[in-house]
C-alpha cells in the first residue's frame, strides 16, 4: 500500500483517482502533477516502481497539503474575524458567507430548525 504524507493511498485504483484522497488534491492538480513527472495516469498505485513513489512523495510534499491546508484555512477564517469584515461575521455565527438567501434556506449551515414556544423543554428540580 502506497502511503504519501501521511495518507494510504487504496491500491486498487488507478494513480490520478488515488491522489484525490489526500486532502488538498484534486483531480486536476492530480493530473498536472503526473503529467510533470511523466507517469501514465491509468497506472494502478500498487503497480508504481519505488523510483516512482519516491518523485511522486517528494513532489507532492511541495504542495500545500492536510495539516497546513487546514491551518492556512482557519487562520484566515480568523483573520476576517480578527478585522471584523462581513465574511467574518457570517463565519462567527455559522450563518452562510458567499450572499446565498438564509432566512428560509440554508439548513445545512445553521443546523436543525429550532422550534418557538411549541419544542421547549422545561426543565425540573434536582
Amino acid at each position: 500500500m502506497l502511503r504519501i504524507a501521511g495518507v494510504p493511498l487504496p491500491g486498487n485504483k488507478t494513480i490520478h483517482i488515488a491522489l484525490t484522497y489526500i486532502k488538498g488534491i484534486g483531480q486536476s492538480r492530480s493530473r498536472k502533477i503526473l503529467e510533470e513527472l511523466r507517469i501514465d495516469p491509468g497506472t494502478k498505485a500498487d503497480k508504481l516502481s519505488e523510483e516512482d513513489q519516491g518523485r511522486l512523495r517528494a513532489r507532492v510534499e511541495m504542495e500545500e497539503i492536510e495539516g497546513e491546508l487546514t491551518r492556512r484555512v482557519s487562520m484566515d477564517i480568523k483573520r476576517l474575524q480578527d478585522i471584523g469584515t462581513w465574511r467574518g461575521y457570517r463565519h462567527r455565527r455559522k450563518l452562510p458567507v458567499r450572499g446565498q438567501t438564509s432566512r428560509r434556506n440554508a439548513r445545512t449551515r445553521r443546523g436543525k430548525k429550532k422550534t418557538g414556544l411549541s419544542g421547549r423543554v422545561t426543565l425540573t428540580k434536582t
